[in-house]
């Protein structure tokens, strides 16, 4: 099974020192702090202008959960034109209803839509939110869905390896599985091998101060007083020398 390394960027300029530090894709998100919104148009342009490797857009416009009202779906539909209108090779989306099950309609019409421009579609960790793990991944495969992004259902992905073995085992023949959450240099190797998942997720942030975030009267830090998360170069070249590794 070919090795993949996914890279979750919060912008353009974390795409490309994730592309320069040899990921094998990039997940394209802005406010990464809120677990991951819609990049902006610019940033996508760019990031196909500069770079050949597959980009896989966000699709979620609002942080919190996922189970949206009408106007916030006609967003996020009319945002998914746009991004696969200028070349994203995928949209990473979830629709959840309030019992915790997939949202089987909207995620067959966004399905559909991806399809049509021949891109991929990968149903993100809502889907492991979900009240069972196994009939939702056996819905996504019904509804054509190309990859899902999880943890196993709780909230690091190293706490749940028993989980992701069974999931693979009994569907990745199937449909892609992506590991996410909590990856590290430090155990990825050893969650592949356990797991028998070759394709990881990763966001390899470091803190990085901007020093007009605050001041004696007020402040927009959302981590520390005045910094920020960004890619770090040397944790995806560590990262991707591990995967590189697995046999």
């Amino acid at each position: 099974m070919k090795k993949i390394l996914e890279i979750c960027c919060g912008s353009y300029e974390d795409a490309f020192v994730a592309y320069q530090a040899g990921a094998n894709r990039i997940e394209l998100n802005s406010a990464l702090h809120l677990g991951g919104l819609t990049p902006s148009l610019g940033s996508l342009i760019l990031a196909k202008k500069n770079m050949d490797i597959p980009i896989i857009c966000m699709l979620r416009n609002r942080g919190a959960g996922f189970c949206y009202s009408p106007s916030e779906i006609d967003v996020i539909f009319e945002d998914a034109r746009i991004l696969l209108e200028h070349g994203a090779d995928g949209l990473c989306f979830g629709f959840l209803k309030e019992d915790f099950t997939i949202d089987v309609a909207l995620t067959k019409k966004m399905v559909s839509l991806i399809h049509r421009y021949h891109k991929e579609a990968v149903f993100h960790r809502a889907f492991d939110l979900t009240s069972n793990l196994n009939a939702s991944m056996e819905t996504l495969i019904e509804l054509k869905v190309d990859r899902v992004l999880t943890s196993g259902g709780l909230e690091k992905a190293p706490m749940a390896s028993k989980t992701l073995k069974q999931l693979q085992e009994t569907y990745g023949d199937q449909i892609e599985l992506l590991l996410g959450s909590g990856i590290s240099a430090d155990n990825v190797k050893a969650l592949m091998q356990e797991t028998g998942i070759y394709q990881v997720h990763s966001s390899a942030k470091v803190w990085k101060e901007d020093p007009t975030t605050g001041n004696a009267y007020l402040g927009y830090g959302y981590h520390k007083e005045k910094d920020y998360d960004v890619v770090d170069k040397d944790k995806v070249i560590a990262l991707k020398q591990e995967v590189e590794d697995v046999v």
